[in-house]
């Protein structure tokens, strides 16, 4: 060690060592100095704020057990410490800590819980950053993984680029766990690639890995009991999304370009929100699902994740089978439902808002019209009824013989399948089929336009049964409807990302992301998420698409305020 202690240091970096090894969270919230100065850091990114620390320690529980070697301290004035010290985990590994200490001006901190960790002597944590040990596979996000795991069949227009496949669809050579232990260990490896899978390996991509999943596909937050909860890398702290977390967070990461994934109630058009990226539910029947594991057929889609609109284009020309067809011209109509703010938190009306507005300034939108939907709760009682009785009906056998299999949310979302009525569901699906054909009138009429989720990310350890209600009333649209939806990082919530959801008619896919690339040149905000570093706003790179009569001409993106040549 390169300095002496100063006095009542040594005592409350031990103390808040033995807090750590303890996971005693009211301690450690009391080693760090209150406000909203306060930082911590990581590989999943950065948190400011006493309390956003406290509520980020809550949900994460302890860290692995270890004990400190090396201390190196360097006073920065008699108040304030540099501490760096290295962990040595007893299975195996280092890792780096570096804390700012700050000397109190009280003779000591009371520790705040009963006992259990003795006072820290006269010093608080300012700013702290943890290098965790290095992890060859974060099960959080991976269940295989391969540099590339499998590679391309051959060359093509994906060449390069490197696919996050959830664990939902086949890869040959590979065992399928749908997001569960106990699937995955009675697997057997793939004979074949599921269909999308192929399609994209055939043009020139490869499998970097196998991704997470929520169990069955069954919920929108993102979370896993068993393997645990993926980082959202744009809202450290915050959920992920799901269920296609997993392909979500290795784009957001950086660690693979392409999610290939699946959305049944919005795990494409959610994730792609909350973690700032752009992601597409393909029509409903548009792209094969052979060799996927399905939830519920009536709604079930094959969809991606990316960071930009021109990648998703390229994905878009491998990915859907007729992407050669002839495509319709977009309508010119664009409306957006009626009684929405009353689904979304009032920094997401604002955005929104805003948005529609400054298109509208700009020339890239006309007049949106207000339309009125089937009500919410229609929408969100016939989904949940059809989607319950169609995954009991798949896997409601393999439940049944495997208690305590599941975590508890889904395991409560299956019991309520298994005591649906024949009545009830007979009743849903002719409800289903009215609500469709409507839907899909109104798409092919019009451009429909909305929030992709009420909000931004919730926080990890936040309640979510109101989070997930509102998000299926707005999810459900396009779900009931069969509808592609494309979700664009156009909007926020407070500090928070929040999609722009743009849903057209059966077959409007493509045209869909070239409207969104459009309108994201023209507000120059298409977001791109590397690394853990929040980049902010950034200017679209994407390419033009074809002229759509839907716009009034759109500013020359050259010319657009930030933009930038490309790289």
């Amino acid at each position: 060690m390169g300095q002496a202690w100063p006095a009542g240091l040594r005592e409350a970096f031990e103390a808040y060592e033995r807090a750590l090894a303890a996971d005693d969270t009211a301690a450690l919230a009391e080693a760090f100095e209150p406000g909203e100065a306060t930082m911590r850091g990581d590989g999943a990114g950065l948190l400011v704020g006493a309390d956003e620390i406290a509520r980020f320690r809550t949900a994460r529980g302890g860290v692995a057990s270890r004990r400190i070697g090396r201390v190196e301290l360097r006073p920065i004035t008699p108040d304030v410490v540099l501490v760096v010290s290295v962990s040595h985990f007893d299975a195996g590994g280092r890792g780096l800590q570096t804390q700012l200490w700050r000397r109190t001006g009280s003779d000591t901190l009371s520790a705040a819980s009963s006992g259990a960790s003795p006072a820290l002597p006269g010093w608080r944590i300012a700013a702290a950053h943890a290098s965790p040990r290095p992890a060859a596979l974060d099960r959080r996000v991976w269940r295989a993984v391969g540099d590339p795991l499998v590679p391309p069949t051959r060359p093509g227009v994906l060449d390069g680029l490197r696919v996050a496949v959830k664990d939902l669809f086949d890869v040959a050579g590979q065992r399928r766990g749908s997001g569960n232990p106990a699937v995955w260990a009675e697997a057997t490896p793939a004979a074949r690639d599921a269909d999308a899978v192929a399609r994209l390996r055939a043009a020139g991509a490869a499998i970097v890995g196998i991704a997470a999943t929520d169990e069955f596909a069954y919920s929108l937050a993102g979370a896993n009991v068993h393997y645990g909860t993926p980082p959202n890398p744009t809202a450290p702290g915050h959920l992920p999304g799901g269920s296609s977390s997993g392909p979500a967070t290795a784009v957001a990461l950086g660690q693979a370009d392409v999610g290939l994934a699946t959305d049944t109630a919005g795990s494409i058009r959610v994730p792609a929100s909350y973690q700032g990226l752009w992601g597409l539910r393909s029509t409903l029947g548009r792209v094969p699902t052979a060799g996927l594991a399905p939830l519920a057929e009536a709604f079930d889609t094959v969809g991606w994740l990316t960071r930009d609109a021109a990648t998703l284009a390229r994905v878009l020309a491998a990915g859907l089978p007729d992407a050669d067809a002839p495509a319709r011209v977009l309508p010119t109509r664009v409306v957006v439902p009626e009684e929405l703010d009353r689904l979304l938190t009032p920094g997401a009306v604002a955005s929104f808002r805003d948005a529609l507005a400054r298109l509208q300034a700009l020339g890239a939108l006309g007049e949106a019209e207000p339309v009125r939907l089937p009500e919410a709760e229609e929408l969100r009682e016939t989904f949940r009824v059809v989607q319950g009785a169609q995954a009991w009906a798949t896997y409601g056998p393999w439940v049944c013989t495997h208690p305590g299999a599941l975590g508890a949310d889904v395991a409560e979302r299956f019991a309520a399948a298994a005591a649906l009525s024949p009545g009830d569901v007979a009743a849903a699906h002719e409800r289903l089929a009215e609500l469709r054909a409507g839907l899909r009138a109104l798409a092919a009429d019009a451009v429909l336009v909305l929030p992709s989720a009420p909000s931004g990310a919730p926080r990890l350890g936040e309640p979510l049964g109101d989070v997930r209600a509102a998000t299926l009333a707005l999810t459900s649209v396009a779900s009931v409807g069969g509808l592609p939806a494309v979700s664009a990082p156009l909007l926020h919530d407070g500090e928070l990302p929040l999609g722009l959801g743009l849903l057209g008619a059966p077959g409007d896919d493509a045209a869909l992301v070239a409207l969104a690339a459009t309108w994201a040149r023209a507000l120059a905000v298409e977001q791109h998420v590397v690394g853990t570093d929040d980049p902010g706003p950034a200017p679209d790179r994407s390419p033009d698409p074809a002229p759509n009569p839907n716009l009034d001409p759109a500013p020359d993106p050259a010319a657009a305020p930030g933009d930038k040549e490309p790289r």
